[in-house]
């Protein structure tokens, strides 16, 4: 998850809060988190509930709302417009994931999101999905595919690329990342997931310990929409039993730091692996502060390389806004 705009400068007060979520009153929602990266979830099959990002901040805010890293509306993809474009490509995306950072910012993609977004529509009973079963849904990030797995779900991410191609390729590194706790400015790498992304490697977890990210990191070049920054630390060795695995902390635009992010995950390992070289594996475990998500590299259509990526999705409470 993450946005293009910046994070209100005034915290919202109590009043805000109830002038600003009372046309929401009687909405239910539930409350659900992928490795702790988590989320407001509301169903509005009918399209019946413009929710602005206004209250959409409010409803986040984790003192005087419900709390969450972002809000996600699912709604039918007819009834959008980047939904019924969509629909032109791939019929299927019946649903849409409306989503929302934590600021009221949109958001092009949310790797975790998406996996909470099947599960709480599989829990509500808008689809029948069952182990092993496929369900397309509609994305500002695009179609995605999510199949239903024994722990959770797995999300086919569609292709990674470099941002500054020419860059990467020539110097596997094109941004200086600055960032509070970290004494000199780190190389940075730039991926795409759809959204943006600068991954810093570390040496050691006592670095990714003492990075502070209560602020932005300082990223230059920075990417012209912003960008998320993963600070990554390879474990040694690198590679078990054709498993790389890797320790990540990050810090999402529109947000600040969070439990987890799914793209910034698949982001950390396209990194990783490229800095590794042609031996290094295709799958890959990456360590968040909300536990372990898979990631997986295979062939995609049109010869391009895709990503998968793998974890829980939980729905932990739900309720009725007052």
């Amino acid at each position: 998850m993450d946005a293009n705009a910046a994070v209100p400068t005034r915290r919202p007060s109590a009043a805000d809060t109830t002038n600003a979520t009372s046309s929401l009153a009687g909405l239910a929602f539930s409350k659900g988190h992928g490795t702790g990266n988590d989320f407001v979830l509301i169903a509005d099959p009918g399209d019946a509930h413009e929710i602005t990002a206004e209250q959409v901040a409010q409803l986040c805010n984790r003192h005087t709302g419900i709390g969450g890293d972002g809000l996600i509306r699912a709604v039918p993809s007819r009834f959008l417009p980047e939904g019924r474009a969509l629909l032109d490509v791939d019929p299927a995306a019946e649903w849409f994931m409306d989503y929302r950072n934590g600021d009221g910012s949109l958001s092009e993609m949310c790797g975790n999101g998406v996996r909470v977004f099947v599960h709480f529509l599989s829990e509500q009973g808008l689809v029948d999905l069952g182990p092993g079963e496929v369900l397309t849904i509609g994305t500002r990030g695009g179609v995605k595919k999510v199949v239903r797995t024994a722990n959770g779900y797995a999300v086919d991410m569609g292709p990674w690329e470099f941002i500054f191609p020419e860059e990467a390729t020539s110097k596997a590194m094109d941004a200086l990342v600055s960032a509070d706790g970290l004494e000199v400015a780190r190389p940075g790498l730039s991926v795409s997931m759809g959204n943006p992304h600068t991954v810093v490697a570390l040496a050691e977890l006592s670095e990714l310990s003492a990075t502070q990210l209560f602020k932005a990191p300082v990223v230059d070049p920075k990417p012209v929409n912003g960008t998320n920054v993963e600070f990554v630390v390879p474990a040694e060795p690198l590679v078990e039993d054709g498993v790389g695995t890797i320790t990540m902390r990050v810090h999402e635009r529109g947000v600040g730091e969070t439990q987890s992010c799914g793209t910034g995950a698949c982001a950390a390992a396209v990194a990783i692996r490229h800095w590794a070289g042609s031996t290094a594996p295709n799958d890959w475990h990456v360590k968040v502060p909300g536990g372990v998500v898979g990631v997986k590299f295979f062939p995609g259509a049109g010869g391009r390389e895709h990503v998968e990526l793998s974890g829980p999705a939980v729905i932990v409470a739900s309720g009725t806004l007052s």
